[in-house]
């Protein structure tokens, strides 16, 4: 089934049940008011949103039309959001890009950073940013939420506690980076708040694109409408979820709700570096990862990270050409303060 927010007059908006050509939907208040509700009662909440899901592709359920503008983040805010850097090709490229190596273990054990959970972008909302030498930028990844997982969970009860999956923007400034690393506690101002899809899915949704721990379908990323990026999440992704989520369990329990990212999706070219699509490569994900291919070619790189105006879309479709999970699509704007 498929899973959105609208927004409301409440901070945590009213869940919806979305039928799986994305234009209609039925609200589900006497089920769950949120999806946070509906997360902490899944045992019980999700059978009956399963049943509200099939009257809506029968017709025997009322229903009203499904704007993707009208959607919020699925979770407009969550108890926690962690991302990992799952692509190791990517965080190869991200350390060249500061001079530095990969530090040891990088290949075996998990990178997961903490993000700011308190508000998300809805998937239409823009990117607001007070300066453009900041370093503005796009990171389209995977995203699972996960019911509750105890402390020191195995791999296989990780990937057991999926229980929905969406798309993420993760918004980068990539030029407050270098100082807050220097720093020693790692991100903070360098990750403002990050978008999600307008649709989370359940896991048997996407069928046999769908593992268990990956997805093996392209992430679309357009930057002005010109095809930017279609790296196949199910390639080059050294860390699955189910391992993503049980790093993040190692020492903590995760409470129903929780996120965890795949980090920017990223496939290798001929087993080196990517390439734009119109030169017969994948693209990328994010534009950190053309500009530091560029330095590293010609010695200096020369796409430019997101000006005010810029508009940027991430999606994914299945084989059919049918969206999934609807589209994120922000346009980048200039902070001001009322």
């Amino acid at each position: 089934m498929k899973l959105a927010t609208l927004k409301s007059s409440t901070r945590d908006g009213r869940l919806v049940v979305v039928s799986r050509d994305l234009t209609r939907c039925s609200e589900v208040g006497h089920i769950a008011r949120t999806l946070q509700d509906a997360l902490d009662d899944w045992e019980h909440a999700a059978p009956r949103l399963a049943r509200v899901a099939e009257g809506l592709e029968t017709g025997s359920q009322p229903i009203m039309r499904f704007h993707e503008h009208d959607a919020g983040s699925p979770l407009p805010r969550a108890y926690q959001w962690a991302d990992g850097s799952a692509y190791l090709h990517h965080v190869e490229l991200m350390y060249k890009a500061r001079n530095a190596e990969l530090p040891d273990g990088a290949h075996t054990d998990p990178r997961l950073y903490q993000g700011g959970s308190d508000t998300f972008l809805g998937p239409r909302d823009p990117i607001v940013v007070q300066d453009e030498t900041w370093g503005i930028d796009m990171e389209g990844e995977v995203a699972v939420i996960v019911d509750d997982v105890p402390m020191g969970a195995s791999v296989e009860e990780a990937g057991a506690a999926i229980r929905l999956i969406m798309l993420a923007n993760d918004v980068s400034l990539r030029g407050l980076m270098p100082s807050e690393l220097a720093k020693g506690l790692g991100f903070f101002q360098s990750k403002p708040s990050s978008a999600f899809s307008p649709v989370a899915v359940t896991p048997d949704e996407l069928g046999t694109a769908w593992d268990g721990r990956k997805l093996h379908l392209p992430l679309l990323v357009s930057l002005n409408g010109s095809p930017f990026g279609k790296a196949n999440a199910g390639i080059d992704m050294v860390f699955d979820f189910a391992q993503l989520v049980a790093h993040a369990a190692r020492t903590r329990p995760l409470v129903a709700g929780s996120i965890i990212g795949s980090g920017t999706v990223s496939n290798r070219f001929d087993g080196g570096p990517g390439k734009p699509i119109a030169e017969g490569g994948a693209g990328y994900s994010c534009l950190a990862e053309l500009r530091t291919i560029e330095t590293i070619t010609t010695g200096a790189a020369k796409t430019p990270f997101l000006k005010f105006g810029d508009v940027v879309r991430i999606e994914m479709k299945d084989e059919t050409g049918h969206s999934i999970f609807g589209a994120i699509e922000q346009t980048v704007t200039r902070y001001e303060r009322g």
